[in-house]
């Protein structure tokens, strides 16, 4: 599963795979600016999930952290 800043970014590597090229300045300034809105995605959804399971049980079987990496994280991301 993906979330949706990953099919995002996933659609714009195929229809301009030169925004990615990290051998080029355009490329690696591209990647650095906007990767900090993966990490704004990744802590909505971990506190989400977390909110949604204390209110729920009133414990967490799995921590929202551990949530995100079993369903979203992709190699090593």
């Amino acid at each position: 599963m993906k979330t949706p800043m990953q099919q995002l970014f996933s659609q714009l590597e195929l229809e301009h795979p030169e925004l990615f090229n990290t051998k080029t300045l355009e490329g690696r300034k591209f990647i650095n600016d906007y990767y900090k809105f993966f990490e704004m995605e990744k802590e909505q959804i971990i506190e989400s999930y977390t909110d949604g399971v204390m209110s729920e049980y009133h414990l967490s079987v799995e921590t929202g952290e551990q949530y995100y990496n079993k369903n979203f994280k992709i190699n090593g991301n």
